[in-house]
């Protein structure tokens, strides 16, 4: 199993991955001195949600349990740093990467097929041949 590593301490500004706003993070997760997946968090004082953000495991090392222990880290700094809720929003496809965030507590609240992703122009060709679908969950850590 690999080792999660993150975040930077707040005394090493600069380096690299480090997000700029206040409790947000990101992790790497370990495997034999390689970095094999990645996570980050940022968060949304409006509504004291955290939002799980970039997951991502190298396609060599999937099915091995990283992107559940990367979930589950942000669920912990969720937890620590008192947020009521862990949202997400995904244009993923594969059907494993909705059982993992559902295999985390997570629930779907809905999705949209209207989904415009940046750079796209929605010229004909886009409309006609590239849609994507836009996933929403939401993680109820306690009530506000």
């Amino acid at each position: 199993m690999p080792e999660v590593q993150g975040p930077p301490q707040p005394s090493s500004p600069g380096v690299p991955g480090r997000l700029s706003s206040a409790g947000s993070c990101f992790w790497v997760a370990v495997l034999d001195g390689n970095v094999v997946g990645i996570v980050a968090a940022r968060a949304h004082e409006e509504d004291n949600t955290l939002e799980l953000l970039r997951m991502s495991v190298d396609s060599r090392f999937r099915g091995k349990g990283i992107a559940k222990a990367l979930g589950r880290k942000v669920l912990e700094f969720a937890v620590v740093h008192n947020y009521s809720a862990v949202v997400l929003g995904t244009t993923a496809v594969k059907v494993a990467a909705h059982k993992l965030y559902e295999s985390l507590g997570f629930r779907h609240m809905g999705a949209s097929d209207h989904y415009v992703l940046p750079g796209m122009t929605l010229s004909l060709a886009e409309r006609l041949f590239f849609q994507v679908r836009y996933h929403r969950y939401r993680l109820q850590l306690r009530e506000e």
